[in-house]
């Protein structure tokens, strides 16, 4: 594994918050909004200051194999903080997938202890994070700390729903992990939902009960 040399520009916005006098800078991002089944998943990651940082991508851009390698090389790193917190399909229904997608990062963030002191998160702000912190646009692909939080909260949902591919077989959790494929919507049409699946989603809801749905919404 490679690392990224100082200057390299996926640590530029690191240096800037260094450099106004933040030590414990984290990256936050997601992994699982779109998906219709399975949960939401949030990663923070803090590299200590000093340390050597590997190479990073925005997990989106780089295959399954490389991703396991890249979070392998992310939680080497000596005296790394890191957390990694999931929202269930049932909540993500009872509190739409927005709010789910937003406590998962608060309680990923909290996980990382009262040291961290500024935030730098992937997409849009969140609100009432528990620390400063700054939205950064595409952060996953500017920011080695959001590329690294984008890791790990991948590589743990794509694990999670392998493993309930054993446990409700016939959907092909392992392969599409539970993003509406044309072999899923085929197996939703044939199987009917889950528990794991996220009724409030437009396809799935249109194959849940009337009652089932009054139940919901």
């Amino acid at each position: 594994m490679n690392f990224l040399p100082e200057d390299h520009e996926l640590l530029s916005l690191e240096r800037m918050l260094r450099a106004e006098g933040f030590v414990f800078i984290a990256g936050v991002d997601e992994a699982g909004r779109g998906p219709l089944a399975g949960p939401v998943v949030a990663g923070a990651v803090c590299f200590p200051p000093g340390s050597r940082i590997p190479e990073v991508f925005d997990s989106k851009q780089v295959d399954e194999a490389t991703r396991r390698e890249m979070r392998a090389a992310i939680l080497a790193v000596p005296g790394v903080r890191w957390a990694v917190r999931e929202v269930s399909a049932a909540d993500i229904d009872r509190m739409n997938i927005l709010r789910a997608t937003d406590r998962a990062m608060r309680e990923a963030v909290l996980a990382l202890g009262e040291e961290i002191e500024f935030l730098l998160v992937d997409g849009r702000p969140v609100p009432h994070l528990p620390r400063p912190s700054r939205a950064v646009v595409k952060g996953d692909a500017r920011s080695a700390s959001i590329a690294a939080a984008s890791i790990l909260a991948k590589v743990y949902r794509d694990e999670w729903m392998v493993r309930a591919d054993t446990e409700f077989p016939g959907y092909g959790f392992a392969e599409h992990k539970g993003y509406g494929t044309k072999q899923h919507l085929e197996a939703l049409r044939r199987l009917g939902p889950c528990s794991l699946h996220r009724r409030s989603f437009a396809p799935v809801r249109e194959l849940v009960s009337p009652t089932e749905q009054g139940e919901l919404f």
